[in-house]
C-alpha cells in the first residue's frame, strides 16, 4: 500500500482527512518530529483555526526549515486550509507571525459588507486554464470555512509560475487553490468536499498536476459564488432499551402518544450516510441525552462520529454536552475545551453550544460586557477558530402590546398574538425549551458573537414540528443583529419553505429534520426544486 505522510502539530481535526486518504487506498504515516520530515516522499500539511496559533506551534516545534527543505527538494507537498495560508508570507490575522514565504503575498480578512464572515460553505475553485489543476473542475463545488483569504489580482502569481484557481465571495475574488511544480495548496477542505474533494486528493497522491478537463461538463453548475447550504439535522438520544436512535418531536416532545415510547426514526450513522448520498451539504448531530454517567472517553456520540466520518465526507457538527463536565470515572471536572477536543478528534468539524451559551451571555451582560476568556465559546474558539463554534439558539415568542411594554428588542409582527398584540420579542430558553430566560435573542446573539462564536443555529420553539415554514421575522431580526453566518432551523416541511427562506431573507443556510427522517422529502428532491427556481445549490457527485 503506498504511503503519504501527514504532519501532526496539534492543529485541529484531521480524522476525516485520514479517512479520505485511506479510502483512496493510501496508508497514512505521521510526522511527529522535525527529524522525521526528511523521510517523507509525499507530505501533507493540514490545519484549521487561527493563523498565528497554528504557525507559532509549527515554528516552536521546529518544523519551518525541514518543511522548506522538503519543498525545495522537489518532493510533493500539499497544504490544506491553514496549510495553504502557511506557504504565504503572512496574514492580517496575526501580523507579527511570519509564514513560510514560499509564495509572495499575504492574507486579508474578508470585508463584511453585505456578506457574513466567516465564509462558510460550498464555493468554486476555477482556473483560467482549459486544463484541470489537480482534478479541479469548474462544475464542482468545494467546502470552505475561513475568515482570511489571499486576494487574487490577475497575473500576480502567474508571473512567478504559479497556477491559480479562484473563488468569489461577494465582490471579492480570492485564491481557492494554488499549484506549481511539486506544490499544491487548497484553501478549501478536500476531505470535506465529497467526491469532488476526493478527486483532488487522488490527483495529488498520484502526481497528476494537470490534465485535460472532461469533454462534457455540467454547464448548469458552472456558476461562481457560494451555494445555498442544505443541512440535515439528527436529534439523537437513547430509547428506553438503551439504543441510540434518531428521533424528532413536536415542541421537543419525542415520545409517541400511543405507547409513550421514544420515537425511533432510524440509526444515526445510517441516516447520516443516507443524507450524504442524497447531497446534504452538512450533517448535524444534536445529542439530546445527557450521558451523565458515562466516562468521557466512552461517550456514545464519539463512536457515532468515528463511524460517520469514515464514509460521510461533508462537515459534521455535534451539539449537546459541550460544557465543563465531571468525569465519573476519575471524579475530576474536564473543561469544555477538553470535551470539544474529544469530539474533534473523533471526526467533528464544529461543536454546537446551547444552554451554556445563554448562561454565558447572562454573565456577560451582568458584568457590563466583560469577556472572561474562560467560557466554552471563548476557549474553543481560541484553540480551533471561530468557525468551529456554533451556538444553537432556542427562542420563543413573547407578545406585547407595544415596544414600550418591555425592555427587550421587539418587532412589529404580521402575525398578532392571541390577544391581538402586534408586537413581540423572542425570549431565549434553555434545557430544550423547558425553561425561559429574561434574555432576548438579539442580546444572546451579540454576546456570543463577541465571545468568538462563528455561526448561529437559529431554532424556533413556536415553529418546531409544525411543518409550516421558517419564522422569517425571527431570521431577519437575527441576521440584522450579527455579522456571522446564521442557519435557519425549525418549521421546514417542504421545498417551498427552503425557497422562501432563501428568497425572502439573507440567511446563510437552512436546516431540515423531520421531513427528511419521515421520508416525506429527500435532500435531493429539495435541491432539485430549488434549482428550478434559479437558486445555486451544490450537485451531488458520484463517488470515485
Amino acid at each position: 500500500m503506498p504511503v503519504v505522510h501527514l504532519l501532526d502539530y496539534a492543529a485541529g481535526n484531521i480524522r476525516s482527512l485520514v479517512n479520505a486518504i485511506e479510502k483512496l487506498g493510501w496508508q497514512v504515516e505521521w510526522i511527529t518530529s522535525p527529524q522525521d520530515v526528511e523521510k517523507a516522499e509525499k507530505l501533507i500539511l493540514p490545519g484549521v483555526g487561527h493563523f498565528g496559533h497554528c504557525l507559532s506551534q509549527f515554528a516552536n516545534a521546529g518544523y519551518v526549515e525541514p518543511v522548506r527543505k522538503h519543498i525545495q527538494s522537489g518532493k510533493p507537498f500539499m497544504g490544506i486550509c491553514v496549510g495553504l495560508q502557511a506557504i504565504f508570507e503572512g496574514s492580517a490575522e496575526s501580523p507579527n507571525v511570519p509564514g513560510l514565504g514560499i509564495v509572495k503575498g499575504r492574507l486579508e480578512r474578508f470585508r463584511n459588507g453585505d456578506k457574513s464572515v466567516p465564509h462558510i460553505g460550498w464555493n468554486s475553485a476555477n482556473a483560467s486554464s482549459s486544463e484541470s489543476i489537480y482534478g479541479l473542475r469548474p462544475d464542482s463545488k468545494y467546502y470552505y470555512v475561513h475568515s482570511y483569504a489571499v486576494p487574487y489580482r490577475e497575473g500576480q502569481f502567474e508571473k512567478d509560475g504559479w497556477k491559480v484557481a479562484t473563488a468569489r465571495y461577494g465582490s471579492e475574488e480570492f485564491v481557492g487553490a494554488i499549484a506549481k511544480d511539486n506544490v499544491l495548496a487548497t484553501q478549501f477542505h478536500p476531505e470535506k468536499s465529497g467526491a469532488a474533494g476526493q478527486r483532488v486528493l487522488k490527483a495529488f497522491l498520484e502526481g497528476r498536476g494537470s490534465e485535460a478537463l472532461p469533454a462534457v461538463l455540467d454547464q448548469s453548475s458552472i456558476k461562481d459564488g457560494l451555494t445555498r447550504r442544505i443541512i440535515a439535522c439528527l436529534d439523537v438520544r437513547t430509547n428506553d432499551q438503551g439504543d441510540l436512535v434518531v428521533t424528532k418531536g413536536d415542541q421537543y416532545d419525542v415520545r409517541e402518544k400511543s405507547d409513550n415510547a421514544v420515537r425511533n426514526l432510524g440509526k444515526p450513522v445510517q441516516r447520516a450516510q443516507q443524507y450524504y448520498e442524497q447531497g446534504a451539504d452538512e450533517v448535524t448531530f444534536l445529542n439530546i441525552t445527557s450521558f451523565r454517567d458515562t466516562p468521557l472517553k466512552d461517550l456514545p456520540m464519539l463512536e457515532v462520529l468515528r463511524q460517520a466520518s469514515a464514509t460521510v465526507f461533508v462537515p459534521l457538527t455535534i451539539g449537546g454536552g459541550i460544557r465543563d463536565t465531571q468525569d465519573p470515572e476519575t471524579g475530576r471536572t474536564a473543561p469544555a475545551l477538553e470535551v470539544a477536543t474529544l469530539y474533534f478528534k473523533s471526526g467533528a468539524d464544529k461543536v454546537s453550544i446551547g444552554s451554556d451559551a445563554v448562561t454565558a451571555a447572562e454573565q456577560y451582560f451582568a458584568s457590563n460586557k466583560t469577556l472572561t476568556g474562560k467560557t466554552a465559546i471563548e476557549t474553543i474558539s481560541e484553540a480551533y477558530g471561530a468557525q468551529a463554534v456554533v451556538v444553537s439558539v432556542d427562542p420563543k415568542r413573547v407578545y406585547v402590546s407595544s415596544p414600550e411594554a418591555t425592555t427587550h428588542h421587539t418587532i412589529e409582527t404580521a402575525f398578532p398574538g392571541p390577544n391581538g398584540d402586534k408586537y413581540c420579542w423572542y425570549a431565549c430558553t434553555i434545557k430544550g425549551g423547558r425553561e425561559t430566560r429574561d434574555l432576548d435573542v438579539v442580546q444572546l446573539l451579540t454576546a456570543v458573537e463577541a465571545m468568538g462564536a462563528g455561526e448561529i443555529l437559529l431554532n424556533c420553539i413556536d415553529k418546531d414540528g409544525t411543518n409550516s415554514g421558517f419564522d422569517l421575522e425571527l431570521i431577519r431580526m437575527a441576521k440584522a443583529s450579527v455579522k456571522i453566518p446564521v442557519i435557519a432551523s425549525s418549521g421546514a416541511g417542504n421545498p417551498d419553505h427552503f425557497a422562501e427562506v432563501f428568497e425572502k431573507t439573507n440567511v446563510d443556510a437552512a436546516l431540515g429534520a423531520g421531513m427528511f427522517h419521515r421520508g416525506e422529502w429527500t435532500v435531493k428532491q429539495v435541491k432539485d426544486e430549488l434549482r428550478k427556481t434559479g437558486l445555486l445549490v451544490r450537485k451531488f457527485e458520484e463517488e470515485l
